[in-house]
């Protein structure tokens, strides 16, 4: 007994001392989730409803999108349909200054993941005249989701998870080289683009089977403000996923798959090793 609690106890310990949990601690992982988070629901949310909203094909709107990206179904994503379901008017009523702010604010919300991925990466921050990475990476964000749930009518089964799957990998996987203005290579980001997508699929079948039945719950017993604690929950949960993927593949990076060019930015060159001399060859003089 003394001899498994010891073992345990090692074991704990070896977890907190890794270097993944050191890290996450100095990124503040959790906090930048939670802001993550936040400016998802405030400034991205009403972006992507005006942007639902002008949709020609109409296919359910923002509530669908919702509902798709956390793996409601039945009753809890009616809720979901009928508390974030906007007016019909929507666009109508959007004025131009309205929706330059809702642009603004998206802007804001992109410049913050940037400075996440810069945070992980040991990267200086990107000058300001580079907004317009911002709003690209913004706007790559908009087509990505919306391609997500047109294509829940037009395909199914393996076909959809198979397209998803790598759409995912590849918006991330460009996003993060994107956002950080090249300074890092293709390479050395696609390992935190693959941990992303596997989260990002953890975390939907976590929705399905926690937050499908709590949503529930939730409107009985709280109303809409419970619905709302159980969205930002889950947004919390794919800011999490995002940065920590991010930080998984930084940590694969520099430790395991380049290890030995770990005290040197990401993006100068691997060192390469010495050639060797044939037998009896003159080594030459000595290099200065």
């Amino acid at each position: 007994m003394n001899r498994s609690l010891r073992v345990l106890w090692q074991g704990v310990g070896w977890v907190k001392d890794h270097h993944l949990l050191r890290r996450g601690r100095e990124l503040e992982l959790m906090h930048r989730a939670m802001g993550f988070a936040t400016l998802a629901l405030v400034t991205l949310a009403p972006l992507l409803i005006v942007v639902a909203a002008a949709d020609p094909l109409q296919r359910g709107g923002f509530s669908a999108w919702l509902a798709d990206g956390m793996g409601l179904h039945g009753r809890s994503a009616k809720i979901i349909t009928d508390i974030t379901t906007p007016p019909n008017n929507v666009v109508n009523s959007t004025s131009v200054l309205g929706g330059l702010a809702l642009a603004v604010f998206g802007v804001s919300f992109a410049g913050s993941v940037q400075n996440g991925y810069e945070r992980i990466w040991n990267l200086p921050p990107g000058p300001w005249h580079k907004i317009w990475r911002q709003a690209a990476w913004l706007f790559a964000l908009t087509v990505y989701l919306y391609q997500e749930v047109q294509t829940r009518e037009a395909l199914s089964g393996p076909e959809r998870i198979a397209l998803s799957t790598a759409t995912g990998i590849l918006f991330f996987w460009w996003g993060q080289y994107f956002l950080l203005g090249g300074q890092v290579r293709w390479l050395h980001l696609l390992p935190g683009s693959l941990a992303t997508m596997m989260g990002l699929v953890g975390l939907r079948g976590f929705s399905y089977l926690v937050f499908t039945p709590l949503i529930v719950d939730n409107a009985v017993s709280y109303g809409t403000v419970g619905i709302v604690l159980v969205v930002e929950s889950w947004l919390i949960g794919v800011g999490f996923v995002v940065y920590g993927g991010s930080m998984f593949g930084h940590w694969l990076y520099e430790h395991h798959l380049w290890g030995r060019d770990a005290g040197k930015p990401p993006g100068e060159p691997r060192a390469r090793p010495p050639r060797e001399q044939p037998p009896g060859a003159d080594p030459g003089p000595p290099r200065r």
